[in-house]
């Protein structure tokens, strides 16, 4: 069970752009939260890199659109807690990847933190605000936050756990908070729908069941509950559509329609270009009834079609060609974020160098008049900020070898580089789809023929058309 917030991050006054995407970023990845960076995932971004990424994405929105930010909002976060006890940090972050890549559709770079240090799980997914082509932002329609929740229930669904009850239209939307877990509210739908499980055959039988699970009953015109460590008892009328007395005893009697009750719980498929496949033993060691796992047998047919069509579409005519081309991405995109890296580590030193020569050349009348006066304790003090700052250049000059460059030339190089850098950060974001969707075929394709480590040769020959 997950609870989900989409939180607007703003630009604060008296901070620079980059420091206020990196605070959120920073806090986000934290090692003391997610394990050392165990449980930090990204898309279309490199984690390490990420402040600088959604900084430079904002100066190409102006200049490709010719537009200035109207608003301070420079990302959004997706904040998803999960109940304790119920999944691992490795699923958690899997489903949160999941989550911000369906909900952007694939159109927002993001990263994907996974805190545990809490007694339950939650992730921090913070997306751009601006898209991956720096031409549109996100806008933050009327009800995103109850999209987002609905994407949630039905992925945690999709992956076999338990799912948020949906809140009566006018109530509002229930999180898990930070440090008490699930509200009694959600314990007791919870509760319920386990209760319903056993298949009661009359309303006494079910508040038997719910008693069996240590509930107090208190009948009435309105029947309510009271669960362990709750001072008060709570109607069924408050607990929202399908949860109220009257619709527990039309589900019992088997006379209600169900048809809004169904909407909410049928699995949705994925429209992603490919799924990992569901594990049906594991499927029927949870328990979830021949319906869930015929649901599940036919999405595992579904996504070995598309594996075939993919083999198609690319002209793949062997296993080795696709395993070719996944390894050939992934030195690409290795090859590419290394090139990054070093343009911004050039750009840097460029900036540093220009910034010290422009000191220098500032400081330099000051310095000599420093020297004239014999190093004076008096023009010192008076003088004592430019003094510094021209010996920590001549300093860095020291350090640069051969002739030092101009400023002009400098400026030059930095404009070549920045080019250099956007072109291989434009072939990286391509790159990096390339190399998802090949490592990705190539993990399904593997689930379905039952390949790893020595079987990959053996079973190659049995998928050659």
């Amino acid at each position: 069970m997950a609870a989900t917030r989409l939180i607007a991050l703003h630009e604060n006054k008296g901070r620079t752009l980059a420091k206020c995407i990196g605070e959120r970023t920073d806090y986000a990845m934290n090692p003391d939260k997610t394990e050392n960076g165990t449980y930090v995932t990204s898309y279309a971004c490199d984690p390490k890199t990420v402040c600088e990424e959604f900084t430079l994405s904002k100066r190409e929105y102006e200049q490709i659109t010719g537009l200035k930010r109207t608003d301070n909002v420079i990302a959004y976060q997706i904040r998803q807690s999960f109940k304790p006890g119920e999944i691992t940090p490795e699923e958690a972050n899997r489903i949160g990847y999941e989550t911000a890549m369906r909900f952007t559709k694939g159109n927002h770079a993001f990263i994907v933190a996974t805190h545990t240090d809490k007694k339950h799980i939650h992730n921090h997914a913070i997306f751009n605000s601006t898209t991956l082509d720096c031409s549109r932002k996100f806008r933050n329609f009327w009800g995103s936050g109850i999209a987002l929740g609905k994407l949630s229930n039905i992925i945690c669904m999709e992956n076999g756990y338990s799912v948020i009850a949906p809140a009566p239209y006018h109530s509002k939307t229930t999180y898990i908070h930070e440090d008490n877990g699930p509200s009694f509210r959600d314990k007791l739908r919870e509760s319920i729908d386990i209760a319903l499980s056993k298949k009661p055959k009359t309303f006494d039988v079910f508040l038997k069941e719910l008693s069996a699970q240590g509930y107090d009953i208190k009948r009435g015109k309105h029947v309510s509950v009271r669960g362990n460590d709750q001072q008060r008892f709570i109607r069924f009328r408050s607990l929202g559509k399908g949860y109220t007395q009257d619709d527990l005893i039309k589900k019992i009697e088997g006379v209600a329609k169900g048809a809004d009750m169904k909407k909410d719980s049928v699995p949705y498929y994925r429209d992603d270009s490919f799924d990992l496949l569901l594990n049906l033993q594991d499927i029927i060691a949870k328990g979830k009834g021949p319906g869930y796992e015929m649901w599940a047998k036919k999405f595992n047919v579904k996504n070995v079609m598309k594996a075939i069509l993919f083999f198609q579409e690319q002209g793949l005519r062997s296993y080795n060609e696709l395993e070719k081309r996944a390894g050939d991405t992934s030195e690409r995109f290795s090859k590419l974020s290394a090139d990054i890296k070093a343009y911004e580590k050039r750009l840097k030193e460029i900036s540093e160098l220009r910034s010290n020569i422009i000191t220098y050349g500032r400081t330099k009348d000051v310095y000599a008049d420093y020297r004239k006066s014999g190093y004076s304790k008096k023009f010192f003090i008076e003088h004592k900020d430019d003094i510094m700052a021209h010996k920590a250049a001549k300093d860095s000059f020291n350090k640069h070898k051969g002739k030092l460059p101009s400023v002009k030339e400098l400026s030059t190089e930095y404009d070549e580089v920045l080019s250099k850098k956007k072109a291989a950060y434009a072939e990286y974001k391509e790159v990096k789809k390339d190399m998802q969707t090949y490592q990705t075929a190539k993990y399904d394709i593997d689930q379905i023929l039952g390949i790893s480590g020595q079987q990959k040769e053996n079973k190659e020959h049995e998928h050659t058309r």
